[in-house]
């Protein structure tokens, strides 16, 4: 297919044969333009060190923007959709999902990318694939599996890239995507970016999905955070991406690759996510959701420890390794959707209805939604 697009754009259109060069490719020129347009510091697709297995050049996209197009049409990438942001398994249509969330850091890292000149196709590959490897149940999910399994879901997002849904991703894509919550700094200026905007983006709409589910009011906030951040959410977001585009300036016109927010809203932002783990994250009822959560996964775990049999096919197993089964099964849970770990725990751990077929309750019942809270909708 490249070799029939690459002759394509190749050719002139004309009764003989012409005498003209070649012209470069679309690719070609999109680099060229990189070149002339991103800040000497951005990252430019030429630069790139390339992937684990070689192939042949797009001519059409530069590798970064065929990197966001690989995450974007993955199936991990689709199974954000059922994936706990912070309130499980929501049934109302505004609660944000994991998929909604990653929109939303991809939204607000372009507009930081455009706004500095750095390598905005870069930024958004690493935007989209940073939570790949997230589990069901957010956070709680995470810190549960981890008692099975070391787990982070930032590895897990490069073991799916390179293992379980191979995509051959540019070098800098991983490494952004997996460096997100370490303590370490990206290589990349691209990298720094999602790294500080995931944060503003979750401490944007978390507070919202908080409020619509009645675990607090706008108000609760802090009276002294709200005057350095602003009182509303919107403005809260808009001072931190300024804050950070004017201080990243800076710091790039000095010629030091390094992305940041002046102390005072760095640290209002760091109280306002103290504050919300406080208040949301470890409040009472998302601690009793994390108990059911428990419930849950353990059991599951258990269950696929003693009949391995029910672990997808397209997990791969690499029986060379001594913990192969217990990765394994930890790769399979991870990608599982809230809903699918639900349905999982009803067909394999509790009893059938009389009458019904087994596989009638995965596929054909609703999945059972009394074993956890679910936030209703609001009528607006």
């Amino acid at each position: 297919m490249e070799k029939i697009v690459k002759t394509e754009l190749s050719q002139t259109f004309s009764d003989g044969p012409s005498t003209e060069p070649v012209r470069e490719s679309i690719r070609e020129s999109l680099e060229a333009q990189e070149v002339q347009l991103l800040h000497p510091l951005a990252m430019h697709s030429i630069k790139s060190r390339g992937r684990h297995a070689s192939e042949p050049p797009c001519p059409l996209r530069t590798c970064f923007q065929r990197d966001k197009d690989r995450i974007l049409h993955s199936k991990a990438f689709r199974r954000l959709k059922h994936k706990t942001q912070v309130f499980i398994s929501p049934v109302g249509d505004h609660y944000r999902t994991r998929l909604t969330h990653t929109l939303e850091v991809a939204q607000v890292s372009r507009t930081i990318a455009r706004a500095l000149r750095l390598n905005e196709d870069l930024t958004e590959a690493i935007a989209l694939g940073h939570d790949l490897g997230h589990p069901p149940f957010g956070h709680n999910g995470e810190e549960i599996i981890n008692e099975f399994k070391a787990f982070h879901h930032e590895h897990q997002s490069l073991r799916i890239a390179n293992q379980i849904e191979p995509m051959n991703l540019s070098f800098e894509v991983l490494e952004g995507m997996g460096q997100q919550k370490s303590n370490e700094t990206p290589e990349t200026l691209e990298a720094q970016v999602v790294k500080i905007a995931d944060r503003m983006t979750y401490l944007h709409h978390d507070v919202e999905d908080a409020v619509r589910a009645g675990l607090i009011i706008e108000t609760d906030i802090p009276k002294a955070l709200c005057s350095i951040l602003g009182k509303t959410r919107q403005v809260r977001l808009d001072t931190m991406v300024i804050d950070l585009v004017q201080a990243s300036q800076k710091s790039l016109n000095a010629r030091k690759a390094e992305i940041r927010m002046t102390p005072p809203i760095q640290g209002a932002m760091n109280q306002l996510r103290q504050w919300m783990f406080k208040h949301v994250y470890l409040s009472k009822p998302q601690l009793e959701q994390k108990e059911k959560v428990r419930r849950v996964l353990s059991n599951l775990y258990h269950f696929y420890l003693q009949n391995p049999c029910h672990i997808s096919e397209n997990i791969p197993l690499h029986p060379e390794k001594a913990d192969a089964l217990e990765r394994r099964i930890v790769d399979y849970m991870a990608g599982m959707t809230d809903r699918y770990a639900i349905a999982m725990f009803n067909k394999h751990l509790l009893p059938n209805t009389y009458g019904d077929k087994p596989e009638a309750i995965c596929q054909n019942a609703p999945f059972e939604t009394n074993m956890m809270v679910t936030y209703q909708e609001d009528q607006i």
